[in-house]
């Protein structure tokens, strides 16, 4: 195989390589040991330490070296690989196959060449072209059609000259429209990009259109198309159509956008599947299967880690109807999981660590295919029509193996606080925090209701009724889930049932079981620990259904408390968010403690993804597919709202409290009841019943107030009146009369009812649309938070820079790409205020990216590459304050504004501080060193200090941090230290670089020469006599940059001390003087750059080389 060149040294080589075959610039070698006829000794131990080293380290048997004549260096550039497939016969035949190539196609043109450096350079041109075409060989064999792939693949580099390491994931033949005007083209989907092209009658279009600008996208109808992708970015909007594969390319477009936006946008709370957070390794055929991974996911609401294995057509026994029910099987790490073809009517989930057995039975015509799996409970599963069997079996059976040798828990991640323990709790309560209650609040708190008798039988109906369902369709995990449980679930679980139904239909009882002793352990280790999360536990403790006599007692509060603390403790991601109280009250009152912190897992981990974390992003998800549903479930009434916002806004407390923000306690837990079976689906479907239950009023309403309090008065006054309770109403609809005349058409509604009236009008609606809406609106959330984030950043710092709001605004958008640093990590971070308190979200460069921006936007021409690199690396010193490595926007910008927008004495200013410490260190050549600097500090460091100062050394640099936060402060007024010879040789060579190439540089060194005569003489009068010899003649400084340069490499040579150093200064106000002497300096610095054209360049800049690509779509006409 061909390698990417690597140098290797040839008399290191001879001893362990012998020569086959070679000529004037190649050589093929074989390792010794391999392929020898005879025992040799040097072969044998070759043999053998090739054979014992790991693989990864192997050394290959074959391998061709490019050699140039007298040069010792030679490059590794093919080998023969042997592995367990490959015998040694055809790794010789691979070998030679590369040989020959070398030998027909290369040997004669190297021998034209003069210069043997660029024969080296042309032949490792040529391997990595090799390479690279073996790539595409790769991803196109991957495709249906490979070859055509393959012309597309070089189509994609040729037209649009991306990053090589921009992949191509899939493309369409299509129209873009441009109003009325279709251009036909292809459309290519890339890990970063959507571009399109087009050449028709000699004209070329193309355009690219990065996903992280993507900020909206839809599919429409016109009365020309009959429907088209509606793309939207914050410039523009485009529209592409395709007689095929539309839905498809929908799909793709939006999966792509998702992913890159939440890789790059967001670095707090989503979670990335570990496959796409390798964007190499995105392909068509992935997104295909992550599609059908998230589906199951929300579906059977699995652990966000399993691992989807197989997908399976099969049909499956139901002992209840008596006949096989056609499906489809899909199997995961921990699960196998089984949903009829029409999703929720019949839905079964068997843990594997429920499974005894999974076999074979006997085919038959009846039953083709059999597999039998026998569960705990002594029941077995029958599938039959499976197609690979075989294999599928195999497979099973082997995951099965591995999770019953786990003898001990999978060990979860869990951070700890470093604070110290509070001794502020009285002893009755110091003893509740650590005891952990073994039966539900609900069995010592049972709030007393009217109508207790006939409450009680109706619970005892219900039970009878459940009794009956667990006889006929199973009892536990793997029961069968169908139509007749929704209807007992819309009924209300009876309390007594209520904990363990819950545990079941939510799957967490599988947690409990394979993590006994995990929470007591958690307990323990999170309780006493002070931390931000549990000052605002504390704060919420007495909000959480502050009416029931449970939590108006400390045992109630300390199990809130316990619970709340070991999550947080748990997963310090999440830690704690409003509305986890409300939620894990009502948990613990129907659920034992240990069961009520699985069920918030479940909750907060696997039912409700991305709802619990800083900026509740999944819940925002939900509320925008919300007015999506309006819209397209409730026409009538979104056509009298146009702004759905505001409904929107009233139902978030819905989606993050379940509606027991909303709800009287005892009709919200029959909307938990729903939510444990049907999952944010039923939540939905409730928020829809209730808006068509008040529409005729919620359309003529006049604002956001009058609107929240119809549906306020709605949930209290008639879903929760004392009649309605979640038994069904005994008397028909038309018979209720409400004892409110002055609210027309008014009737009090069951909680029951009202459920099943969500489920008759709007349980179409299936999880797969869900899914398919959120990836669409999480792309237009993130949006909307990035231009918050945009605002908020140009917002603190436009007051205090001159530059343009335009300007200001395009800088920013650069800056935020030249953030990104790669293509698959985060580049956005969180800060931290002096209160500990989340504040906004930033992006920061760090010092490979901050020079990589200087040389775009920098606004003298610049000399030498590697000057330029100095000061932009003393640049990045100057302005990290924080020494943070990291540099903040808001600092970026007072940078930037100094260089363009102020006036010349402040650029001066900026240079002179370039050049002295701390921006000028001992080790220009990695300044991440940080060595002392040259002038020493009022402040100096103790080192070597004894055992017994450690204190008062802590203690020191806890003030001596004040002391520069407050200098910080004070940093503009106070007058500049003196610069010292050697660093006023750097300021001079920074001059000197940055005239370079300036249409007036002859008459720029000339002034510069005579500015540093004068300087010099300024501080050579100021020590007259101090150092003798050291006067500089007039002609040495005519020699411009030669003389600085010779004169830095003679103070380079002295004593270099920091006494005779010090005895050379001179002063920002001398420099400045000296500078406004000579007008064309004066003209160069007052000079007008226009910094839009630099941006303008920037953008283009970056489009070709960061590897997230620019902020604007490129076109040619």
């Amino acid at each position: 195989m061909w390698l990417n060149p690597e140098e290797v040294l040839l008399k290191n080589a001879l001893k362990l390589w012998i020569t086959e075959r070679s000529n004037d610039f190649f050589v093929l070698q074989r390792r010794r040991g391999h392929g020898e006829p005879t025992g040799r000794i040097t072969g044998l131990l070759v043999g053998a330490l090739d054979t014992v080293l790991d693989s990864n380290a192997r050394v290959t048997p074959f391998r061709i070296l490019l050699q140039v004549p007298g040069s010792q260096i030679s490059w590794v550039i093919a080998s023969g690989e042997l592995n367990h497939a490959a015998s040694s016969s055809s790794a010789i035949e691979e070998v030679n196959k590369h040989w020959d190539w070398l030998v027909h196609n290369l040997l004669h043109s190297l021998s034209v060449f003069e210069n043997k450096e660029d024969v080296a350079s042309f032949v490792k041109g040529k391997v990595k072209g090799l390479i690279a075409e073996e790539v595409r060989g790769r991803q196109a064999a991957q495709e249906d059609d490979p070859e055509k792939f393959r012309e597309a693949l070089l189509k994609f580099e040729l037209h649009f000259g991306l990053p090589s390491s921009e992949k191509l994931v899939t493309y369409y033949s299509c129209c873009c429209w441009k109003g009325r005007v279709p251009r036909q083209g292809f459309l290519y989907l890339s890990i970063n990009h959507m571009a399109f092209y087009s050449f028709l009658l000699g004209k070329e279009v193309k355009f690219v259109i990065p996903w992280a600008e993507l900020t909206r996208l839809e599919r429409v109808s016109t009365g020309l198309m009959t429907e088209a992708i509606r793309v939207n970015t914050r410039k523009r909007q485009r529209e592409f159509s395709m007689f095929l594969n539309l839905n498809e390319a929908f799909g793709v477009i939006g999966q792509l956008a998702d992913i890159a936006l939440r890789r790059l946008l967001d670095s707090e709370g989503l979670e990335l599947d570990r496959v796409l957070q390798q964007p190499t390794r995105i392909t068509k055929r992935i997104l295909e299967e992550q599609a059908i991974r998230e589906y199951v996911l929300a579906l059977f609401r699995l652990p966000r880690g399993e691992k989807l294995h197989e997908v399976a057509s099969c049909s499956v026994w139901t002992p209840h109807a008596r006949c096989h029910k056609a499906g489809t099987l899909y199997t995961t790490d921990s699960y196998l999981c089984f949903s009829s073809r029409e999703e929720g009517n019949c839905i079964l989930l068997i843990p594997l660590s429920e499974v005894l057995s999974i076999e074979k039975a006997e085919s038959t015509s009846l039953l083709p295919n059999p597999v039998i799996v026998s569960v705990r409970t002594k029941k077995a599963f029958q599938l039959i029509e499976l197609q690979d069997r075989d294999e599928l079996v195999e497979n099973l059976n082997s995951r099965l193996r591995s999770l019953q040798w786990k003898h001990s828990p999978t060990p979860y991640y869990t951070f700890y606080y470093d604070t110290g323990f509070s001794d502020e709790e009285e002893i009755e309560e110091q003893v509740l925090r650590n005891t952990v209650n073994s039966e539900a609040l609900m069995t010592a708190f049972h709030q007393n209701q009217p109508g207790t008798n006939g409450s009680k039988s109706m619970e005892q109906v219900k039970e009878r009724r459940w009794e009956d369902h667990f006889t006929e369709f199973g009892r536990g995990v793997h029961m069968f889930r169908t139509e007749k449980i929704q209807r007992l679930v819309a009924m209300g679980i009876p309390e007594s049932l209520r904990g363990e139904l819950w545990m079941t239909l939510s799957d967490a009882s599988s947690e409990l079981e394979s993590h006994q002793g995990y929470y007591t352990g958690l307990v323990q280790k999170s309780m006493g620990h002070s931390s931000l999360a549990t000052e605002e536990i504390e704060r919420d403790l007495h909000r959480s259904l502050p009416d029931h006599p449970a939590f108006q007692n400390p045992t109630g509060i300390a199990a809130l408390r316990r619970v709340l603390t070991a999550y947080a403790h748990r997963n310090p991601k999440i830690g704690y968010c409003q509305s986890m109280n409300i939620l894990a009250s009502v948990l613990l009152l129907y659920a034992k403690e240990e069961e009520a912190f699985w069920l918030l897992v479940a909750v907060c981990e696997r039912m409700l993804p991305d709802y619990f974390n800083r900026r509740v992003i999944g819940a925002q998800v939900d509320q925008s597919v919300f007015e999506e549903l309006i819209r397209e479930r409730l026409p009538e009434l979104a056509e009298q709202v146009p702004d759905l916002t505001a409904l929107s806004s009233v139902s978030l407390s819905w989606f993050l409290t379940l509606f027991l923000s909303v709800l009287p306690f005892h009709s919200a837990v029959c909307v938990v009841d729903c939510f444990f079976f049907h999952g944010i689906k039923a939540i939905f479907q409730l928020g829809l019943a209730a808006l068509d239950a008040n529409a005729a009023q919620l359309s003529a309403s006049t604002d956001d107030g009058q609107a929240l309090m119809i549906l306020t008065r709605y949930f209290l006054d008639q879903v929760g009146s004392e009649a309605s309770s979640c038994v069904p109403s005994s008397q028909p609809p038309a018979l209720e009369t409400s004892s409110d005349t002055d609210i027309p058409a008014v009737r009090h509604t069951n909680i029951t009812d009202l459920i099943n009236e969500s489920y008759e009008k709007f349980g179409d609606l299936t999880v797969r649309q869900i899914e398919r809406l959120r990836c669409r609106h999480r792309i237009q959330v993130l949006q909307a938070h990035e231009d918050t984030t945009k605002e908020n950043a140009l917002r603190v710092v436009t007051p205090d820079v001159s530059i343009s709001a335009e300007n200001l605004a395009d800088v920013y958008d650069l800056f935020k790409v030249s953030s990104h640093p790669s293509c698959h990590q985060p580049a956005a971070a969180w800060r931290y205020g002096e209160s500990g308190s989340y504040m906004e979200r930033q992006y920061r460069l760090d010092r490979p990216q901050f020079k990589s921006l200087f040389g775009l936007l920098v606004p003298w021409p610049g000399g030498s590459n590697q000057h330029t690199d100095t000061l932009a690396n003393r640049s990045f010193t100057l302005l990290d304050q924080d020494c943070s490595n990291l540099v903040t926007f808001k600092e970026f910008a007072f940078w930037l504004d100094t260089l363009y927008c102020e006036e010349l004495n402040e650029k001066i200013r900026l240079l002179y501080r370039l050049h002295i410490p701390p921006a000028l260190t001992e080790s220009e050549d990695d300044p991440s060193l940080m060595k002392s600097p040259l002038v020493s500090t009022n402040r100096p460091l103790y080192v070597n200090l004894p055992s017994g100062e450690v204190k008062d050394y802590q203690e020191q640099l806890k003030q001596m941090l004040k002391d520069l936060a407050r200098e910080k402060e004070k940093d503009v007024e106070k007058p500049l230290p003196l610069m010292n010879q050697r660093e006023f040789i750097q300021f001079c060579k920074t001059l000197y670089s940055m005239f370079h190439g300036d249409p007036e540089e002859n008459d720029l060194f000339q002034a510069i020469a005579t500015v540093t005569s004068l300087v010099l003489q300024i501080g050579e009068a100021s020590h007259r006599g101090n150092r003798p010899g050291s006067e500089v003649t007039s002609q040495e400084e005519a020699r411009g940059a030669e003389t600085a340069k010779e004169t830095a490499e003679d103070a380079s040579r002295g004593d270099g001390s920091p006494a005779a150093e010090s005895e050379w200064t001179v002063s920002y106000a001398q420099i400045l003087a000296s500078l406004l002497t000579e007008q064309a300096l004066v003209n160069f610095f007052e000079k007008p750059v226009d910094l839009s054209a630099k941006i303008a360049s920037g953008v283009f800049f970056s489009l070709k080389h960061f590897e997230p690509s620019s902020e604007s779509e490129q076109q040619t006409m």
